[in-house]
């Protein structure tokens, strides 16, 4: 026979997959209702909520300094050669403004894609590890991938329920309580698998500081002529230490890194100027229109001209 402690554990466990299954119910259900219909809100400042009924291709984008929660769906995200998978038991922690490709694999009218994505603060994350005496990275460790997943614990799962549920709260109450969640979130963070990517990004030691200074550069500068030796030199690096610990970061050498960079610039530029192919290059950085127009088809699967008409065609239809 079983002690009264055995079933007391038995009785709390299974009361813990309840209260993780309405947390998922509620949480499909409030971004539902923030979110109507396709596309993303921000019904309070830093937390965006995102709805989508069909799969999709493909999409260059940025990634934020974020953490990323699916309520119903799956989504993936390419970065370099690197590829991460998430759904409703996993999250996704972000700590690096980068180009990346994502689309989503789960989505449809019955069962609409639905997630969100809370703006992440370096500076709250330095107080919160202050305030909680977290230790800071050593800061001769190695480079740290920007991007990852890791599963959505039950902790987490019931702050991200009490983040969603701000939007509907009167505005006094969600200025107050919004930034105690924030910081109970990244608590929560730094204290799980993905605590020590987050504190090395927050604290900004050794080389992840040296890299997050090149990505601004070349961010900066992504139009012009990219010469590794020099910008590894201003850093303190060798060009080869330079150029192993910038893809440990970004999953990308920093010639992909640029040519990303320049091609995304590139197609919003076609889509909200009315220039030619040879106009756009040039604003990008590139001197060779073939070359652009080669990469720019490898990069987004037709050429510039026929990629915009395409994508015009479906906002008119969308629309």
């Amino acid at each position: 026979m079983k002690d009264v402690y055995s079933n007391q554990i038995e009785g709390a466990e299974a009361g813990d997959e309840l209260r993780e299954k309405v947390n998922r119910a509620e949480l499909v259900d409030r971004i539902a209702r923030a979110a109507p219909s396709n596309g993303t809100v921000e019904p309070v400042k830093g937390l965006h909520l995102n709805r989508a009924s069909v799969v999709t291709e493909p999409h260059h984008s940025v990634t934020y300094p974020s953490f990323c929660v699916i309520a119903q769906g799956s989504k993936e995200i390419l970065l370099g050669e690197e590829r991460y998978r998430y759904d409703p038991y996993k999250y996704l922690l972000a700590t690096v403004e980068l180009p990346a490709v994502s689309y989503l694999v789960e989505a449809s009218p019955e069962k609409p894609y639905l997630s969100l994505r809370l703006d992440l603060d370096p500076a709250i994350v330095a107080s919160v590890m202050l305030e909680a005496r977290m230790p800071s990275p050593r800061r001769d460790v190695g480079s740290v991938r920007a991007i990852n997943v890791s599963p959505l614990n039950s902790n987490l799962l019931d702050a991200a329920v009490r983040l969603v549920r701000l939007t509907d709260a009167p505005p006094a109450e969600g200025r107050v309580l919004l930034p105690l969640v924030t910081r109970e979130i990244v608590f929560r963070l730094l204290a799980g698998d993905q605590g020590a990517r987050l504190r090395h990004i927050a604290v900004l030691g050794g080389h992840t500081d040296r890299i997050a200074r090149a990505i601004e550069r070349l961010r900066n500068d992504f139009d012009k002529p990219l010469r590794i030796e020099s910008l590894a030199h201003d850093l303190g690096m060798s060009a080869s230490g330079f150029h192993e610990h910038f893809k440990a970061v970004t999953a990308m050498s920093p010639l992909q890194f640029q040519k990303n960079l320049r091609l995304q610039e590139a197609r919003r530029l076609l889509l909200g100027e009315d220039l030619d192919a040879a106009s756009i290059a040039y604003r990008v950085g590139y001197e060779d229109t073939s070359h652009f127009s080669r990469e720019y088809k490898r990069h987004f699967g037709s050429p510039p001209m026929r990629d915009v008409a395409r994508l015009r065609a479906a906002a008119k239809i969308g629309a």
